[in-house]
């Protein structure tokens, strides 16, 4: 059953009250900081996305818990020298919400999805943002950076019209990779490998597919597949590197069926 905003603000009041509670009296807590918080942040973050992509939203919930914790406990850092506090988390997220959103909040008008990212990426700009590209963070996993990268330039107009230019770029950018492995330059061939994946990415995009999710659904259905490999063989008293690829692909097969 859905809680009421006041169930709400009262689970709310009571994690607050449970984050100043430990922060005073747990030895482990009392001695964390921003820095020493950031990598389990990180991992915690890792791990919601793992339940997503699961669907499994008893998961989805727990994670999210863990996340929010993370949130409360920072602000209760930042409270503690006097920098911020949650109030200031959540009123700064909401005054850039407001202004970021004159569309709803304001006399603009917008006709799609589209007009409502170009217009987001410009009001960033004046924001005193010196290029668009500022909001992606420098340690994103690569994948997910080109995808983000791709996003923002296309929020100011910078794009293909259509999903057939950019395969047909993906095809231009294959044949050039094939041209440096022929040529065994291994420095050029991991230059050109990096351009189709990034043509890779930028096609996904127009298909309305998410790259890092795609390839970790296939990840996933790689490790399946190969752990029920290693449970077959090891159920015939078996190693794999004892197995014929032919053996090995019987039970692939039946995997795939599962």
């Amino acid at each position: 059953m859905k809680n009421t905003r006041k169930e709400q603000l009262a689970a709310f009041d009571r994690l607050l009250t449970i984050m100043d509670q430990l922060r005073k009296q747990c030895p482990w807590d009392k001695k964390q900081t921003l820095q020493s918080l950031r990598h389990l942040t990180i991992e915690e973050t890792y791990e919601l996305g793992d339940a997503i992509l699961d669907n499994d939203l008893d998961e989805v919930k727990s994670e999210l818990g863990d996340l929010l914790l993370h949130i409360v406990f920072y602000a209760k850092i930042g409270s503690e020298t006097n920098d911020f506090d949650i109030a200031d988390v959540a009123n700064g997220i909401c005054e850039k919400l407001i202004d970021r959103h004159p569309h709803i909040y304001g006399d603009v008008a917008v006709k799609d999805e589209e007009e409502v990212k170009r217009n987001w990426e410009n009001l960033k700009l004046k924001e005193g943002k010196k290029s668009v590209l500022e909001g992606v963070p420098r340690n994103l996993p690569a994948l997910v950076k080109a995808n983000r990268i791709q996003d923002k330039v296309s929020g100011v107009g910078f794009d293909w019209e259509v999903p057939e230019q950019v395969w047909e770029k993906l095809q231009e950018e294959l044949q050039e990779f094939q041209e440096e492995v022929r040529a065994g330059d291994g420095d050029k061939i991991e230059a050109e490998f990096g351009d189709v994946l990034f043509s890779m990415v930028n096609y996904a995009r127009f298909l309305d597919v998410n790259p890092e999710n795609a390839l970790e659904r296939t990840n996933k259905k790689f490790t399946k597949r190969f752990q029920y490999l290693e449970q077959k063989a090891k159920a015939l008293g078996k190693s794999l590197k004892d197995m014929s690829l032919a053996e090995m692909d019987v039970f692939w097969e039946e995997a795939k069926q599962l």
